[in-house]
């Protein structure tokens, strides 16, 4: 078995990367430690790049189409994964999930029809629907004791603006929840009842922590299944998101049938060259390699929680049974939302997402990325103790 090592500190300067070298664009200022956008810093999984570099060997680069093997590692790959039955016809190729999300929006809904999303939620489930000119439609997370919960009282009271759809972060961004099995029921009652299509985004499943499972959504129960349309990616998993290769899954034919009209009509099926050899190597060859970042993960995030209990006290976290990210809560600090910003930035030196971007529900909450070494991890709380302390 391979031994991965993930303490390794790889340097990403001058390689295009947006989380490194767009830190002056992003925020104002140069030589900030950057853990804000959500890639890692660990290695690509070497199996994919050696997919990659097969073809690159090609002499031709010309049009590429998905192999057949290439649709039988997904579907192994949710059978295993998930204990998913998922049919080659019900799959498709997306070019990312983000564009997934949008052409949903496009393809089955009306322009100024009601979406709902639950925030403080990855900003892109915002920007998707406005652009598309919908209307946003908020049932706010409730937030207890450093716990997210679906708040299924307020629900209801959306149904007066005759909502059409409902975006799903499963597992949640930013608060790494796994959604329990009882709570994706409940949901999808409430949704199949009252015509309301679940759009389920799930790019962090597969890197559900240890001592926690994912349930996919349309798993949970013929309506969920029959009333979703649902959208996956090996790019957080295995660190490939540069290669925007995403996929779905839609098992009812009618809602399968609206999604490839809309997907074919606007030519947006194709992949690149990389797109499939590099998906279908993550799924086949990956796995050791995603048990092993998933141990380091959950060590860094022990590592968060012991530091800030021990010299930061009045910064809580949330801990995430899902993914890399960790939703930090700054409320006791004394200080203003725009006060924490600003001293993260010009005194800890530490470019994190502002919690506002993810919704008004955001304030006085920062992301802060731990995929990345053990090293990096001490450096950004070493800044923020002296920052805070």
């Amino acid at each position: 078995m391979t031994i991965y090592d993930f303490d390794r500190v790889i340097d990403r300067r001058g390689t295009d990367s947006i989380k490194i070298d767009n830190v002056k664009a992003m925020f104002g200022k140069e030589n900030l430690l950057p853990m804000w956008v959500a890639d890692m810093d660990f290695e690509t999984p070497p199996c994919i790049i050696e997919a990659a570099m097969e073809k690159i060997k090609q002499p031709v680069w010309g049009y590429t189409k998905p192999s057949n093997s290439y649709w039988k590692s997904i579907q192994q790959w949710l059978k295993r994964k998930h204990a998913l039955d998922v049919n080659p016809d019900e799959l498709g190729f997306v070019g990312g999930i983000v564009p997934g999300l949008s052409f949903a929006v496009n393809a089955l809904t009306e322009k100024n029809d009601g979406i709902i999303i639950q925030p403080p939620v990855y900003p892109p489930f915002h920007s998707v629907v406005r652009h598309s000119k919908r209307e946003l439609l908020f049932n706010p997370l409730i937030e207890d004791n450093q716990q997210f919960s679906m708040n299924f009282a307020h629900l209801p009271t959306l149904l007066k603006n005759k909502p059409k759809m409902l975006i799903l972060c499963n597992p949640h961004n930013p608060g790494g929840k796994v959604w329990s099995k009882e709570e994706l029921i409940s949901l999808a009652d409430f949704c199949f009842d009252n015509d309301i299509l679940v759009i389920s985004d799930e790019i962090h499943a597969d890197l559900t922590l240890p001592g926690y499972k994912h349930t996919p959504f349309a798993s949970v129960s013929e309506k969920a299944r029959m009333n979703s349309i649902t959208f996956m990616a090996p790019s957080k998993t295995f660190n490939m998101a540069g290669v925007a290769s995403s996929f779905y899954y839609i098992q009812n034919p009618t809602i399968r049938k609206k999604f490839q009209d809309f997907v074919l009509g606007n030519d947006l099926t194709g992949g690149h060259l990389f797109a499939y050899a590099t998906t279908q190597a993550a799924f086949e060859k990956g796995e050791e390699w995603l048990l092993q970042v998933l141990v380091y993960i959950n060590e860094n995030i022990k590592f968060v929680e012991t530091y800030l209990k021990k010299y930061l006290p009045k910064i809580k976290m949330m801990r995430p049974e899902a993914s890399f990210l960790i939703w930090l809560d700054f409320s006791e600090t004394g200080l203003s939302h725009d006060q924490v910003v600003e001293k993260l930035k010009s005194e800890a030196g530490l470019a994190l997402n502002d919690g506002i971007s993810f919704g008004k529900e955001g304030t006085m909450h920062m992301r802060l990325n731990i995929g990345t070494s053990r090293s990096i991890v001490e450096e950004a709380l070493r800044r923020m103790k002296a920052a805070f302390v």
